[in-house]
């Protein structure tokens, strides 16, 4: 591994280069892949772009990169607007899905390529790779290999190889991780986290997977139908969701949500829905009132549902608490997943598996409103 010498003298030697996106847009004759997006990626951040399939994140990562021509806006890496220049002169480096390796060369020549190709001296591509390679933990033995040889994971590490070789000011990720098996993902993921913590090279990675996102992003970026949703750190989008979309796709199992109503009584406001009542906290019932009266959308993440017997974090009282039948149980270690049923609402529950929960029997269950989330059933965004 390279000493810690090393390591800070190459980020000292490496230029300042955060990426800035201005009203980029991208279309495909009719269909509109990329809509005026915005966006900053500050310097040695790890900014995820993540969304569902089709939602414009590629697209976007290939305009960046100089693979796709912008439809209008502008590009900017460091203080350079690059929208005219080529991909070989953005001094970015690119790692794809299917790692995109020659077959008939060896790791070491897929890894010095870029670099044989700008004339760089032997010794110096013999030095950038062997630290890559020892950076990565990739033994010399494999350096003489050729791609058909290696493992999923190898192949992924070559790819980073020739990436990190040619001394980027930015890293751009697409779906690096998609061709590996489960167990491999996890272990790559936090290998690649440890890295751009040692390089500190701005990194944009795009994913569909919000777990990954949610793991890896210093912040992430959320799109669908080629419009940034929301930009935040991964636990402001989990905790502070902008919409519905976001509130949904972030988080697993993603949350509940049913149609739902505000009634004020005595006590003060509740939520009504399918024969259940829960108080708001003060604090949401005031920003609630406004709504009072019209047909709302109640989202409750399955972590906020506990079991009444077991509830670590809610004290169950008549105002958090409803009965609902438990349909399903997936056991899935320190935790168990409950399908419920409560009137005609489907629900998910996550909780801890000293549960007393026995398929197709009611229960008790208490919800942590102050957790919940209320959404306008018509623009979809977040209430609360």
């Amino acid at each position: 591994m390279l000493t810690w010498g090393q390591l800070v003298a190459l980020g000292d030697s490496r230029q300042m280069a955060g990426v800035r996106l201005v009203s980029l847009t991208k279309n495909f004759g009719s269909v509109r892949a990329v809509d005026n997006v915005t966006l900053e990626i500050r310097d040695s951040e790890f900014l995820v772009l993540v969304g569902p399939s089709g939602c414009g994140k590629t697209t976007a990562l290939r305009m960046v990169a100089g693979l796709e021509e912008a439809t209008s806006g502008e590009i900017w890496i460091g203080e350079r607007l690059v929208n005219d220049v080529s991909p070989k002169d953005r001094d970015i480096a690119m790692v794809f899905q299917n790692y995109a390796l020659y077959p008939h060369m060896s790791v070491f020549d897929n890894m010095a390529f870029g670099l044989k190709l700008r004339r760089v001296p032997r010794d110096e591509i013999k030095r950038r790779v062997g630290e890559a390679a020892q950076m990565l933990g990739l033994p010399e033995t494999l350096l003489t290999r050729k791609p058909k040889e290696l493992s999923g994971g190898q192949r992924q590490r070559v790819a980073l190889g020739r990436a990190i070789v040619r001394e980027p000011v930015v890293f751009l990720m697409d779906e690096p991780l998609s061709n590996l098996d489960a167990k491999l993902r996890i272990e790559t993921r936090a290998e690649l986290i440890k890295l751009h913590r040692r390089l500190g090279i701005t990194t944009i990675y795009v994913t569909h997977d919000q777990v990954e996102a949610m793991t890896m992003g210093d912040r992430i970026a959320v799109m669908k139908d080629g419009v940034v949703q929301q930009v935040d750190t991964p636990l402001g989008l989990y905790t502070r969701p902008a919409n519905r979309f976001v509130a949904g796709f972030i988080g697993s199992p993603p949350m509940n949500f049913c149609d739902a109503t505000l009634a004020e009584r005595d006590r003060g406001v509740y939520v009504q829905f399918d024969g259940a009542a829960l108080k708001l906290p003060d604090d949401k019932a005031e920003a609630a009132r406004p709504h009072l009266g019209k047909t709302l959308e109640l989202g409750v993440r399955p972590s906020d549902i506990f079991d009444t017997a077991i509830s670590p974090v809610v004290e169950p009282n008549e105002d958090n608490t409803a009965r609902a039948l438990v349909e399903v149980i997936e056991p899935m270690g320190a935790d168990s997943v409950l399908y419920l049923k409560l009137g005609d609402i489907q629900l998910v529950a996550s909780v801890d598996s000293g549960t007393r929960a026995r398929e197709q029997e009611t229960l008790d269950f208490c919800f942590d409103m102050n957790k919940a989330h209320l959404f306008d059933k018509e623009t979809e965004a977040t209430i609360f």
